[in-house]
């Protein structure tokens, strides 16, 4: 009976045991959320044209949970004051800002046709929108450096310093002396921050050769929303989706670490819309986070827990035991195809290895493939697309096999 009464005792605490595991693993699937947000925008604060304000209710009431707000050269703090130009279209503008925020926020001069607003700091609009675990703004800069007459640009996401543009006696030394200088202020604060490379194409300033060159990168934007940054290339010009993967086959040759892929709005016009303007909504990136912190995002993405899209919403995405699980959310008489593409070993190019007509697919990464990757493409139209990406795109992040 002893005996009976111990074995019940012990299947007892046993199922206790493997039940409080479970309920372990499952409180830390679901602390885990997906955070949507832009990493790339303008205000007045430099070439964009509209107020910092006006832009952060957009993107909060649009469904962003995060936004980095990357002026050129400058923070949003201090004082400045904005012109605002005569034509109509601005001076509405500015009578709609007045009448949302009221004479009490806004600050302005006029005299007979010269118009001029001075401008909200970060830690002034901040408050008006960042709402815990629905809103958060993130402190950015667009390192805007270049190179004979190259454009050159970086975005340092959660800065805790304005950095003044590196220079260098080439395209490659310029980018990396910038992208040392944030790394060199991240070790030094001790505060997670990200720099990643923009556009390119823009200009045709930094080529597949340069990429390569960089140590320290880890992102860069595969898609970006301005109309004159070529993401898909020339005749002669690679796109970024290809420069992309020869990047990360020499990163991987020279033992380092893979470059992640980011998608950007790179707003400035909020006025006028369509092929030939900057606007926003075109491009973001979704992040699985344990929670809407800059610091926690940030370490999310570097692990690359992200995807990009410029309209596909994924339901599953997930890795783990060397299979790739990628599902977009289905959507009535929309067709969704999965491509997911990779780079065999000792080979120099990414060949798509399988293609799955449907919302839903899975990818088994064997031993003899360098990285995979999955790309999603929809039938539905992209809202206000540039150059000839007409549909829904998303990109998942490319993974390694994990073999002992």
């Amino acid at each position: 009976m002893k005996s009976f009464s111990f074995l019940i005792l012990f299947l007892c605490l046993n199922f206790i045991f493997v039940l409080s595991c479970t309920q372990k693993t499952s409180q830390e699937e679901s602390s885990k959320h997906w955070y949507k947000g832009n990493l790339h925008t303008h205000s007045y604060w430099s070439d964009g044209d509209e107020f910092p304000e006006v832009i952060m209710k957009w993107y909060k009431e649009q469904g962003y949970q995060f936004v980095a707000l990357s002026d050129h050269n400058i923070f949003q703090e201090g004082e400045k004051w904005k012109s605002i130009k005569a034509d109509s279209l601005y001076r509405d503008a500015f009578q709609a800002y007045l009448s949302e925020y009221g004479e009490e926020w806004v600050e302005y001069m006029q005299e007979d046709e010269e118009l001029k607003v001075k401008l909200k700091t970060y830690k002034e609009y901040a408050p008006l929108y960042n709402e815990k675990e629905k809103f958060l703004m993130i402190p950015a800069q667009e390192i805007t450096a270049g190179f004979e007459g190259k454009p050159l640009h970086l975005n340092l996401t959660n800065l805790e310093r304005l950095i003044v543009p590196m220079e260098g006696g080439s395209v490659v030394e310029v980018l990396q002396n910038n992208i040392n200088a944030v790394l060199e202020q991240r070790k030094a604060s001790g505060k997670p921050m990200m720099v990643h490379i923009n556009h390119p194409n823009f200009i045709w300033a930094i080529t597949l050769e340069d990429m390569i060159r960089l140590k320290g990168e880890r992102f860069f934007e595969v898609y970006n929303g301005h109309p004159a940054v070529h993401n898909l290339g020339d005749s002669t010009r690679m796109g970024y989706e290809a420069m992309w993967d020869f990047i990360n086959i020499a990163y991987l040759e020279k033992g380092q670490p893979l470059i992640f892929g980011l998608a950007t709005d790179d707003s400035h016009n909020y006025h006028k819309q369509g092929a030939k303007f900057s606007n926003a909504g075109r491009g973001w990136v979704v992040v699985e986070a344990d929670s809407l912190e800059a610091g926690t995002l940030v370490e999310a993405m570097e692990r690359g827990d992200f995807y990009a899209s410029t309209g596909v919403e994924l339901e599953k995405l997930s890795y783990a035991n060397n299979i790739l699980e990628v599902a977009a959310l289905p959507k009535d008489g929309v067709n969704y195809t999965l491509e997911f593409i990779g780079c065999k070993e000792g080979e120099k190019d990414t060949q798509v290895l399988k293609t799955v007509e449907g919302n839903a697919g899975s990818f088994e990464v064997s031993a003899d493939l360098l990285f995979v990757r999955c790309k999603i493409t929809s039938s539905e139209p992209q809202h206000n697309p540039v150059e000839n990406m007409k549909n829904q795109l998303a990109w998942t992040q490319p993974v390694r096999p994990e073999y002992n």
